[in-house]
């Protein structure tokens, strides 16, 4: 059974560290020091999951530290915050410290950051494919589902490939936070959220976020990310705080109504030649995949619904360059994950993408809406529109 997201945890989570304050909203707590105690504690004496003061920020600070406490509790785990996805996932390359990593595709930001690191290590880390033969100190990097597609890898499988060398699993379940997935079921160990993305769901935030299983591994985390400077700013924390309270109301939503715009957008794909549109010979989601050769499917793992971000094909790279210009409401930007629809020509990220694939990102606006937006884009391409964007 799927584990339910409790407004109560959302809302009052934080009780244990911020006590109680007759404030009903968070206050935005920017300072970076605070006033000493004649009294307290040296630094390597203090509880810094459950600090009863704040020393200097970098360290703990109040807001950051309410917010890892709630983020605890709907995603399984002990968080550790980050100042942007990529933050966390060098922070995750310098915990698993790997000789070789294993992944395929996906968001080549972490790529990159894998280059960066690799910069750092005498002996250059190697990059192999999920499916190549893993040795000891293997990092298995898995993410799903995965961008831009928003399809799905079976973690369960991967978990034991690499557990049988006794290496890790790092699952980047960004595309898919709770409850729509909960990597910990399947074998991970650790997870990443790319928290600028569903976490903070208003596109005016980064942040990121490692997910442990044990405080020992938190106090790791913890230790390294205060001296290698990669923590949350205040303001940030806070807005992470506000926006997690309508977490599990967004979240349910946006799936929803992108599931229905995919059934949607299928049938536009199958539409005869002749028709007002034929440009979207291609549609790809999670809910679309078949059954694998090993017999996986991704309503295994994906229990509580399918992600909110997906990407279709156009018949051309003019149309796709064209389309993210001819929509009302989907806004034409990189990113995902927030309360507007965001609607990408993927390619201009990453060069490497499909020319002709579109990454949509589906917001909390209403289905029927979303549908006409499309609707008429789509039309405006057939008409010769392209040609005057």
């Amino acid at each position: 059974m799927t584990p339910k997201i409790r407004a109560v945890d959302l809302l009052h989570g934080d009780t244990s560290v911020h006590g109680e304050r007759i404030e009903v909203a968070p206050s935005i707590s920017v300072s970076t020091t605070f006033r000493a105690d004649p009294n307290e504690l040296p630094l390597d004496a203090i509880d810094v999951q459950n600090p009863t003061r704040h020393v200097y920020s970098r360290y703990t600070q109040e807001v950051s530290t309410r917010v890892e406490h709630i983020l605890g509790k709907i995603l399984d785990g002990y968080v550790a915050t980050y100042a942007s996805g990529l933050a966390a996932c060098f922070a995750a390359l310098v915990y698993y410290k790997p000789k070789r990593v294993a992944i395929r595709g996906g968001y080549f930001g972490c790529h990159h950051t894998i280059e960066v690191y690799s910069k750092c290590k005498e002996i250059a880390v190697e990059i192999i494919d999920l499916d190549d033969e893993y040795k000891p100190g293997d990092l298995c990097w898995v993410e799903t589902p995965v961008n831009p597609t928003g399809e799905s890898r079976d973690i369960q499988y991967y978990a034991d490939k690499i557990h049988q060398v006794g290496g890790k699993l790092v699952v980047d379940s960004t595309f898919a936070p709770p409850p729509l997935q909960y990597p910990y079921k399947f074998g991970a160990d650790c997870i990443l959220h790319a928290a600028t993305k569903y976490i903070g769901g208003h596109s005016d935030l980064l942040a990121g976020v490692l997910v442990v299983k044990t405080k020992s591994e938190w106090l790791e985390l913890q230790n390294n990310r205060t001296y290698m400077g990669t923590m949350m700013g205040s303001l940030e924390s806070w807005l992470l705080l506000r926006s997690i309270r309508t977490f599990h109301l967004r979240i349910v939503h946006q799936s929803a109504t992108a599931t229905a715009l995919v059934e949607w957008l299928v049938s536009l794909a199958s539409t005869p030649k002749g028709s007002s549109f034929e440009g979207v010979p291609g549609v790809f989601h999670s809910s679309l995949q078949e059954v694998d050769s090993r017999g996986f499917h991704p309503s295994q793992q994906m229990q509580g619904g399918w992600s909110a971000t997906f990407a279709i094909l156009l018949s051309t790279s003019e149309y796709a360059k064209a389309l993210p210009h001819l929509t009302n409401y989907l806004v034409p930007a990189t990113s995902l994950g927030g309360v507007e629809s965001l609607i990408e020509y993927r390619a201009r990220a990453d060069p490497n993408e499909d020319p002709t694939l579109v990454r949509i990102s589906i917001g909390v606006e209403d289905l029927e809406d979303l549908k006409a937006d499309l609707g008429q884009a789509f039309r405006r391409c057939a008409e010769g529109t392209v040609d005057s964007v």
